[in-house]
């Protein structure tokens, strides 16, 4: 019976050899100066000139729009799985994933009549 896990055993020893073959490779070649320019913060390609200090003001607008995503991206896997195996389920669960997928969409229209997607 172990026998059907030797293929299994032998892509995880692959990709670790990988993954180590890489990091070593990376360490070797890549280039090994260091500035300030290179230690700074950076994000999103604008340079960081106005950071808040802790406990200082933040705009949320960037919180609001993350959380969003994260909302959608849970759908998204909460979605796959049900659309894969579509053919075999009976009506209830896929009512269940109507009313799923009316409460995320009574949320995205609260944030969005609360103005929550308009960035200023």
């Amino acid at each position: 019976m172990t026998a059907y896990y030797i293929p299994i055993l032998c892509l995880l020893v692959l990709a670790a050899a990988f993954v180590a073959v890489m990091i070593v490779a990376s360490i070797i070649i890549g280039p090994h100066s260091f500035s300030k320019a290179k230690l700074d913060v950076y994000e999103c390609g604008v340079e960081a000139v106005d950071r808040p200090a802790a406990g200082g003001k933040m705009s949320l607008k960037y919180f609001t729009i993350a959380m969003m995503f994260i909302i959608f991206d849970v759908e998204t896997i909460f979605l796959f799985p049900w659309a894969v195996s579509f053919d075999s389920m009976g009506w209830f669960i896929v009512v269940e994933m109507v009313l799923f997928v009316l409460t995320l969409l009574v949320a995205y229209v609260y944030v969005w009549r609360r103005g929550g997607l308009t960035w200023e």
